[in-house]
């Protein structure tokens, strides 16, 4: 091998460069834990598992931004309960990724972006990369818009009328940017940060359980046929200028429940955690528990309640509706003061935790392409790479909740090059060496991949077609 070849090969190996790596004392005794797991009952390691969880929530607390809140709105506003199943079946399929990505890292302990690099080849790489941070800043508009928004009419709410949305996009960036730098000041932090979001991601759930709670069911059957994926329902208002098309809806939603930039960010929370072989099964339990668990329950619980207000009173305004509307009209079931006050908490957890996770995003991009230690000052200074979104407060201040939508789909042709340099690395003998999964499980494995990434491809091809030449106009 030639020396540079061995070169490269040796940044592969290097595990992630940290200001405050774990404690390895600590560290160690968390794998023997786990190591003494296996044999046990399903009981026992379900128990013990859980006093490990953390890096699956950042992934539901990344996901569960405007765009989820947009995607789930429109569907149970629209549609009523047809569209419950989108919501599992997007996350189901992005676990199936995502476990794949979970194997990979763990047991290799290899940063992804160089194995990438290496074993698939540097313009997969770059796409995901690049196509992770870009993700990140666009996403950082609408984020902002709903996020200051809410904050605006829950001021109305407790008599402070008048508040500006510079004002309160102001206060979520302070938030934002004082919450993303507590990442890598020190492993303690670290947990920290990620309990903070669990609570929030529950926090969510709740906001949405809680009008749920209150309104019900309104039909059993037509709740269990909200599962099937067919028949797709007609579009809303069809012809009309706030139209709103099944088959936009449900293409947002795929591409809302993982983006480009939580495929980024996923592993290396996992090496931030000093994760390795023996973690191996409590990333799966951390991602089902974690992640599918809270983003299927916040997502169904979201399109019922909007299905049992705005869908069922046939008060919603189609793709102009905004979202203080949206949580007047919901206020209305639950009270005109605690009902708008838990619906806009609902979206700005969503909006507020979205927004860190991106900026954490955009600090391990860069970390990657430029060399930077996590939790260095560079590294700081790259989390704040998508702060110019912060102008979203102010720029798109009148523009309706659909805007997030269209989002979600710009954002989606952004993952299949990723999904695809994935599929290149499951498949590759050479970096994955004893750990290559082998029999029916591993093909069954490598076929599912492959089937997800074509599907999603071939969708938005085909959407992008049959918008016809400047498609994203008429879609924004």
């Amino acid at each position: 091998m030639s020396a540079s070849g061995s070169d490269e090969l040796h940044e592969i190996r290097q595990g992630l460069r940290m200001a405050h790596p774990p404690d390895p004392e600590e560290l160690a005794q968390e794998k023997a834990y786990l190591n003494s797991l296996q044999g046990k009952s399903l009981g026992a390691r379900i128990r013990g598992y859980g006093r490990f969880v953390g890096p699956g929530y950042l992934q539901s607390a990344m996901t569960l931004g405007g765009g989820t809140a947009a995607a789930s709105l429109f569907a149970g506003a629209a549609f009523g309960y047809r569209l419950l199943w989108v919501a599992p079946l997007a996350m189901l399929m992005g676990i199936w990724m995502l476990s794949a990505v979970s194997h990979q890292t763990l047991s290799t302990g290899q940063r992804p972006y160089q194995a990438m690099a290496h074993f698939a080849g540097k313009p997969f790489a770059l796409a995901w990369a690049l196509g992770a941070l870009l993700s990140s800043i666009i996403w950082h508009f609408p984020q902002y818009s709903l996020a200051s928004a809410v904050l605006v009419d829950m001021g109305d709410v407790f008599g402070l009328p008048g508040l500006s949305p510079f004002a309160m996009g102001l206060v979520v960036l302070v938030w934002a940017v004082a919450l993303s730098m507590l990442y890598g000041s020190s492993p303690a932090l670290v947990r920290w940060y990620e309990r903070l979001l669990k609570y929030m991601v529950w926090g969510i759930v709740f906001a949405f359980g809680a009008v749920v709670a209150k309104t019900g069911i309104i039909n059993w059957g037509e709740l269990g046929r909200g599962f099937l994926p067919l028949p797709l329902p007609g579009d809303h208002n069809a012809g009309t200028e706030n139209a709103v098309a099944a088959v936009t809806v449900i293409l947002s939603g795929l591409s809302a429940a993982v983006g480009v930039n939580m495929l980024f960010l996923y592993p290396y929370t996992l090496l931030a955690r000093g994760w390795g072989r023996e973690h191996r099964g409590l990333a799966r339990f951390d991602l089902l528990t974690g992640m599918f668990l809270p983003y299927a329950l916040a997502t169904c619980l979201m399109i019922l309640a909007t299905a049992n207000t705005l869908h069922a009173n046939g008060e919603f305004s189609g793709t102009g509706l905004r979202p203080v509307e949206a949580a007047r009209i919901l206020g209305e079931v639950l009270g005109p003061t605690y009902g708008r006050v838990l619906f806009n908490f609902g979206i700005l957890g969503m909006a507020l935790s979205s927004i860190t996770l991106q900026m954490l995003c955009a600090g391990f991009v860069c970390m990657e392409l430029f060399g930077f230690e996590v939790g260095s000052r560079k590294y700081r200074l790259a989390t704040l790479l998508p702060v110019p979104g912060f102008l979203g407060s102010i720029l798109w201040a009148d523009i309706a909740v659909w805007i997030a939508v269209p989002t979600n789909i710009v954002c989606g042709f952004l993952l299949p090059a990723a999904y695809f340099g994935f599929i290149k690395l499951q498949g590759n003998r050479d970096y994955l060496g004893e750990d290559f999964p082998r029999g029916g499980r591993g093909r069954l494995w490598l076929v599912g991949m492959v089937g997800i990434t074509l599907f999603l491809t071939a969708f938005l091809a085909w959407y992008a077609v049959s918008k016809g030449p400047g498609y994203l106009e008429k879609l924004f």
